[in-house]
């Protein structure tokens, strides 16, 4: 008997449901998340197939460890999109009732009538997943970091301006230390040259000519000031953050090492590497995202799509327009832009065709989603042939006019 299965997942516990190929469900069941969870979840497959691998899983998340433990034991996986099981409920039930129990069912009944729709989650090797764990971790402190400096620069612009004026980069490793000692107004005029020259040499920055004079006079210069007891609690959050920071800043460091290492480690670090504006942190970005199964992308339009540089048509009638696609995997769009933004200083063939895009109107943004949507066609290529990139094959007609970029 064919069988689907389809799991409502929650923090808890998750709900199960088997439907047969007529559509009935033949069993339900609530599990909870752990291993005794999974136990009971194979146990019941058991008792309806006599391969229990053999059925395909829909469920709303590619990330539980639910998953993990479903792909180890062989189980086709299909992560559905959540909008998606919300469209097909609606096909069925428009009073807009909702149950974890329905939706389980629901996303069954998409396999048994959809599968074709939707596709597998690939099987992608374990060095891979190690390389998008740390790869996605990384982009995740970076990203909290971003948010504690905007909220030190918010608390700056309340009571100590001159703060920004004399380090515009809030991350850099002088300034941390400096604003450490002097986190308030008041005690940014008790510095003295000798104590900045110090804290300079100590942050590795070390005081070059007129340096720790110009840092002076910028925190230094006539402004507004709070009253002395803001000014002392203000003083408390600035530390406070500042000490985050250096915190982020070291983490962010040790992630990028041991990501470095995890990315060379991969038999397709040296491909990647090989294409121009690729290094270890976005060649790590970009191997995490698309993984190593080389059968998951069939077609270069297909991981052009799932990268967001392929656009979108939209028809009807006598209306056509062709938009940029927002529904897309966003860590990788972002890896995309920034490669293309790095291999127009070292390629001449993506700085040609980037400057053809822009004369033809192209804003900036779009010409580089242009020239990453290019560079994704020869990526794979390149990963489907396991060929090294190859400046004359990849742009065989370079624009005689291209701007030479240096080595």
């Amino acid at each position: 008997m064919e069988l689907f299965c389809g799991i409502d997942w929650a923090e808890g516990h998750h709900d199960v449901a088997l439907v047969d190929g007529e559509g009935t469900r033949v069993a339900k069941l609530r599990v909870d998340t752990g291993a005794k969870g999974f136990s009971d979840l194979q146990t019941l497959l058991a008792e309806h197939c006599t391969t229990p691998s053999a059925v395909p899983v829909a469920i709303e998340t590619d990330k539980n460890l639910i998953v993990v433990a479903l792909l180890a034991a062989g189980h086709t996986v299909y992560a559905i999109n959540p909008r998606a099981v919300a469209r097909y409920r609606e096909r069925h039930h428009q009073a807009g009732g909702k149950s974890d129990p329905g939706d389980a069912a629901a996303l069954a009944n998409i396999l048994r009538t959809d599968r074709h729709e939707h596709r597998a989650m690939p099987k992608i090797s374990e060095d891979a997943l190690a390389v998008r764990a740390l790869a996605r971790q990384h982009q995740e402190a970076i990203w909290a970091r971003q948010l504690t400096v905007n909220r030190l620069r918010s608390v700056f612009l309340e009571f100590y301006p001159n703060a920004l004026v004399a380090f515009p980069v809030l991350t850099h490793k002088a300034a941390l230390e400096i604003l450490a000692a002097a986190p308030t107004p008041g005690l940014a005029l008790k510095l003295t040259h000798k104590r900045v020259v110090t804290l300079l040499q100590r942050s590795g920055r070390g005081d070059r000519p007129g340096l720790a004079d110009s840092i002076l006079a910028n925190l230094r210069q006539p402004s507004l000031r709070q009253l002395p007891a803001v000014e002392e609690a203000l003083g408390r959050a600035v530390k406070g953050l500042v000490c985050v920071i250096s915190s982020m800043e070291s983490a962010i460091a040790d992630l990028e090492s041991a990501m470095t290492l995890a990315f060379n480690a991969h038999q397709n670090a040296e491909l990647l590497t090989s294409i121009p504006g690729l290094g270890s942190v976005l060649g790590a970005r970009v191997l995490s995202e698309i993984g190593d199964d080389g059968g998951r992308f069939t077609t270069a339009n297909g991981l052009r799509a799932f990268a967001g540089t392929a656009p979108i048509t939209r028809a009807s009638g006598r209306s056509k327009s062709v938009r940029a696609r927002h529904v897309k995997n966003k860590r990788l769009a972002d890896a995309c832009h920034w490669w293309a933004f790095a291999s127009i200083t070292r390629s001449a063939g993506c700085r040609a065709h980037y400057d053809r895009r822009r004369a033809a109107g192209d804003t900036h943004n779009a010409a580089l989603r242009n020239l990453a949507n290019k560079l994704l066609g020869r990526l794979w290529w390149c990963l489907v042939n396991d060929l090294a990139w190859d400046e004359k094959a990849a742009w065989p007609s370079p624009d005689p006019a291209a701007v030479k970029i240096a080595a």
